[in-house]
């Protein structure tokens, strides 16, 4: 998305507040200082509540390293992480106050932007799905046709539109081709049988049948026990986690330099977690010790691969990706209508790329390969 000047002029206000903010001087020096490099203090240091969608865990992991890295301190801000949970809903708390920034899927925000919320994807952190459809090996079942007969593991809640958009392009109507049976967010239903298809998130519920004791072979299952269905590939995938600011407060300057340095420093932990993957899982499992030490490993890979390689830049919109999307949102009923043009800006990630690009931070991860991960039993 092209800025106007107008934009252009709005961007350069928030540079400038950011050089006063941390302390810069008109010469190179201090430009430097104002990318974040440490090397000088803040005159002054935002406050800033993030959001998060679920609890703490590798998903979120990039955010957690910019705390314990001190990354966001660099930018001069002051970050506040708020877990989410099943009765939380991240965009709300955004447009209540009760958060500066919040982490959510695009087709659920865009609903809530459709129903008068005014919140804006500042930065589109996934830059791939990670929702699958997971079978094992000898249903027979490889693609959205293959689903016809079966009783298919769905978690609703928003999370179902690519199974229905996936099978509906290939000729398979939910609920009458196939029985849609109510999942937990678990892999149990699979594995016991009740079920032929199960939803799972690559970094997540997938891993737990990895985790799981196969009992014909008294090992753990493995990924040739299995066949998925992945939406990337059947091109009904949708955009998941991305950053979401106040469309009214985007209308500050101040607002606007904070949403520039934020998005920085986070793209700047993602990046740290992508070189750094042990030590990013210790700093995951001081914050959220519940999932184990081989699953957290697992989360972590998988999620990288849905940031890296970013080949324009982590942060910036696919607007082919975008616009799948809003495609799949509106066939499926999920939006009235396309969202209007306001609803994502790339002037913030373009601005916090360019700081990354003066501090020397590798923000496209061309280099990244997913690493292979040995999962534990229970994930342990």
């Amino acid at each position: 998305m092209k800025a106007t000047w107008k934009k252009c002029i709005v961007v350069l206000a928030a540079m400038a507040l950011l050089a006063a903010a941390c302390g810069g001087s008109d010469d190179d020096s201090g430009d430097t200082a104002a990318a974040g490099s440490g090397d000088a203090g803040c005159d002054s240091v935002d406050d800033v509540a993030l959001q998060l969608q679920w609890f703490a865990q590798a998903q979120f992991a990039g955010y957690y390293a910019a705390v314990d890295q001190g990354l966001y301190d660099d930018r001069c801000l002051n970050v506040n992480i708020v877990e989410g949970g099943v009765d939380i809903v991240p965009q709300q708390q955004l447009a209540s106050g009760a958060a500066d920034f919040a982490i959510s899927w695009v087709p659920k925000a865009l609903v809530s932007r459709e129903e008068g919320i005014d919140i804006v994807n500042v930065a589109q952190i996934f830059q791939r799905s990670g929702t699958l459809q997971v079978s094992f090996a000898d249903s027979g079942i490889n693609g959205p046709a293959d689903l016809a007969g079966k009783k298919v593991g769905s978690w609703g809640f928003g999370n179902e539109f690519e199974l229905l958009a996936g099978s509906r392009a290939a000729g398979v109507e939910p609920g009458v081709d196939y029985e849609i049976v109510q999942q937990n967010f678990d892999m149990l239903a699979l594995i016991n049988g009740e079920i032929d298809a199960a939803q799972a998130m690559n970094y997540n519920e997938y891993a737990q049948v990895l985790e799981t004791i196969n009992p014909d072979t008294g090992e753990l299952f493995t990924a040739e026990d299995l066949t998925v269905i992945n939406w990337n590939d059947v091109g009904t995938a949708m955009l998941q986690d991305a950053i979401w600011a106040d469309g009214t407060r985007l209308g500050d300057a101040a607002y606007q330099d904070i949403t520039t340095r934020f998005i920085a420093a986070s793209v700047e932990g993602w990046a740290w977690c992508r070189d750094n993957s042990a030590d990013c899982v210790d700093v995951v499992l001081a914050n959220g010790p519940t999932l184990g030490e081989s699953h957290q490993t697992w989360q972590l890979n998988e999620i990288s691969g849905l940031i890296w390689p970013s080949p324009d830049g982590a942060g910036l919109m696919d607007q082919g990706l975008w616009d799948q999307t809003v495609e799949v949102a509106t066939a499926e009923s999920v939006l009235a209508g396309p969202p209007d043009a306001s609803s994502f800006t790339t002037e913030y990630a373009e601005a916090a790329l360019k700081l990354l690009a003066d501090a020397g931070v590798d923000a496209t991860g061309s280099g990244f390969s997913l690493a292979d991960v040995t999962l534990n039993e229970g994930g342990e």
